[in-house]
């Protein structure tokens, strides 16, 4: 079935991919097919949702180009990307269309990517502009309101429009403010690269058309995460020729709440018609023991397609089951499971730990510290860290003079002296009316921005990060500190070393990419550049990972399944979850749950999740404290 998917050319392809089952190799493998039949490898584009999937892809794809003699393809090409399919994430790709077209939107293409924080920030400021009580409304939640209008591809004025009751009144006056403060930054928010994308596409017909000239076959992973603005944009680029493959399983639909709709994929066929669909079952990853409870948990959900997990591979270890009696005791369970694991010889790095809610990893956490275990919580991420924002703020403000938020952060980063009346009048470019000795401070900030942007424009990027560190006195400041301020010094001279890997690229470019990576790192990719330790985290962040042993956690009704969901959510989301949960197995899945566990400062007697009943004895085990039951492969 991998060979079909991977041999078929032209027209709509429909790959219904099971958990384990090779979707990108097969991804990979059409793709070098495509080119063996005269395809140029700029005509084909792969989209990915994560930075980690599109960079194991574009591994892949290189070595199998490398590896196809027939493909005489120039060592050179390879090595600087210039002869190889575009592929990136959905909002790397509204990041390169936007950089592209950026004179049409008003924009330059040196514009800022707002993170979350940044756009918070905004929309406190907007509501102040509009007479809004911030305490009344907070700006998370209007954030939040507006982020799911962008997701449907509505933008602020057609909001406004429809705006029929108080509530939405507000939030378009709002909404209509925070586009003002993004258009005097020159920036977009994480939503607008896939929104301001796609309504280019609409709008412009000549920009749509060249973009679908440039890429003639799309190629979209995780199809069934897709949101409405996704789902848009795919189909304006798709055009009229077609030439468009999706790979989803609908039994991994995980993310309604963030706006994925399921009918994406289920209307694929009503969507491009004349669509083939190749299924794959095979999975080359989990135990069959694994897949057989697997398909007894997802055969319950009606919503889906009709699929049925195999493996070549017999037997393996029944899946464990531990029933605590609070959460430290599961806890405790855990590590002492994890310690004999270890020493019989399993790696750090094959070990997971998965739970439902963010607080369940307090407890686990201090079982770790206690067993000196290391462990690594799933989450905390590079790019998040103060020191290293600031430098690239640095880099940011240089490039882009009008990144009010930027100037905010760093002006005093390390200390200047410059107070907020002077950095008002910086931003509203009065600076002349300064006294001769703040006029110097502040001329003396605007030639260091000089010096930066000229490197950037100039030298290679990890030399850029160097400069900004010595030129903006950073260094120097953190030397002089304590302990923390030595490790923030440490923080961004892991940011010179990682820079390098852009130094290859054309210094504007470079800087670009970088900025780029950084503003849409996600969760996982915390984990690169990691030492071994047994990785923490919730089962949406475990998506597309694999380990060898996966402990499940909290398997408790209210806890997982989840009762917090929204009216509106897919009732069968949360077993597709717990179905996610227990393929990321190779090996093993150990689950517990508590019979009692303290939920927001009151302590809950719990009753065991449904999820447990619908494994069959012939699939698990129950174990009690004291057994060895963890046999190893």
């Amino acid at each position: 079935m991998q060979r079909e998917a991977a041999l078929h050319k032209d027209g709509p392809l429909l790959i219904l991919a099971g958990a384990g089952a090779g979707k990108t190799k097969t991804i990979t493998e059409r793709i070098v097919n495509l080119i063996q039949n005269g395809i140029s490898p700029e005509k084909i584009l792969a989209v990915t949702f994560t930075n980690k999937a599109a960079g194991e892809m574009k591994d892949r794809v290189r070595d199998a180009i490398h590896k196809n003699r027939d493909l005489n393809t120039p060592i050179t090409a390879l090595a600087t990307g210039s002869k190889l399919p575009f592929v990136s994430t959905f909002h790397s790709l509204g990041v390169h269309i936007l950089r592209e077209n950026a004179r049409l939107l008003g924009m330059n293409r040196n514009f800022t990517i707002f993170d979350r924080n940044d756009s918070i920030r905004a929309i406190k400021e907007a509501s102040k502009r509009v007479d809004i009580d911030t305490k009344r409304f907070e700006a998370r939640k209007l954030l939040s309101s507006i982020s799911k209008q962008k997701g449907n591809g509505i933008n602020s004025e057609t909001y406004s429009l429809d705006a029929n009751d108080y509530y939405k009144n507000i939030i378009a006056s709002v909404w209509s403010a925070y586009e003002e403060i993004l258009r005097s930054e020159n920036a977009f928010d994480f939503d607008d690269l896939l929104l301001k994308t796609a309504l280019l596409l609409q709008k412009n017909e000549n920009v749509r058309k060249h973009y679908q000239n440039v890429w003639e076959y799309i190629h979209i992973d995780e199809y069934q995460d897709t949101n409405d603005i996704q789902y848009e944009l795919t189909r304006l680029l798709a055009g009229d020729k077609q030439n468009i493959c999706v790979v989803g399983d609908i039994d991994q639909t995980i993310y309604s709440w963030r706006g994925a709709n399921i009918d994406n994929l289920l209307l694929f066929e009503e969507t491009f018609p004349n669509t083939k669909v190749v299924i794959l079952e095979e999975n080359y990853r989990s135990t069959k023991t694994i897949l057989g409870a697997a398909n007894e948990i997802i055969e319950k959900n009606v919503n889906r397609k009709e699929k049925k997990l195999f493996t070549k591979k017999e037997g393996g270890e029944k899946i464990l089951l531990y029933g605590a009696y609070n959460e430290e005791n599961e806890a405790n369970f855990i590590t002492e499971k994890i310690s004999y694991l270890l020493e019989s010889g399993v790696s750090l790095n094959e070990i997971a730990v998965l739970y439902r809610a963010n607080f369940q990893s307090r407890e686990l956490e201090e079982a770790f510290l206690y067993k000196g275990i290391p462990y690594q919580v799933l989450g905390t991420k590079f790019f998040e860290r103060k020191e290293v924002k600031d430098t690239l703020s640095f880099l940011r403000l240089s490039l882009n003079k009008d990144s009010h938020s930027d100037l905010k952060r760093i002006i005093n980063v390390p200390p200047r002296g410059i107070g907020k009346v002077t950095m008002l009048k910086m931003i509203e470019d009065k600076t002349d009316t300064l006294t001769p000795a703040m006029k110097k401070r502040v001329d003396d900030f605007y030639l260091l921005m000089s010096k930066i942007k000229e490197s950037a424009e100039k030298n290679k990027v990890s030399e850029t990060i160097k400069l900004i560190l010595s030129g903006s006195g950073i260094e120097h400041h953190l030397k002089k500190g304590d302990d923390e301020d030595l490790e923030r010094l440490e923080n961004i001279k892991e940011l010179v070393t990682l820079a390098i890997k852009y130094d290859s690229l054309k210094p504007e470019e470079g800087v670009e990419k970088l900025l780029e990576d950084a503003a849409l790192a996600t969760e996982q990719d915390s984990l690169e550049s990691t030492k071994d330790a047994v990785k923490l985290m919730t089962v949406h962040a475990s998506k597309g990972l694999e380990f060898d042993y996966v402990f499940i956690t909290g398997l408790e009704d209210g806890l997982f399944p989840h009762e917090g969901m929204e009216e509106d959510r897919d009732e069968e989301e949360e077993r597709r979850l717990f179905y996610v949960a227990l393929t990321r197995a190779r090996k093993q899945a150990i689950l517990s749950f508590a019979s009692t566990r303290m939920i927001y400062g009151s302590r809950e007697v719990n009753v065991p999740s449904e999820f447990i009943t619908d494994i069959s004895e012939e699939h698990m085990n129950s174990v009690e404290d004291g057994d060895e039951m963890l046999t190893i492969e």
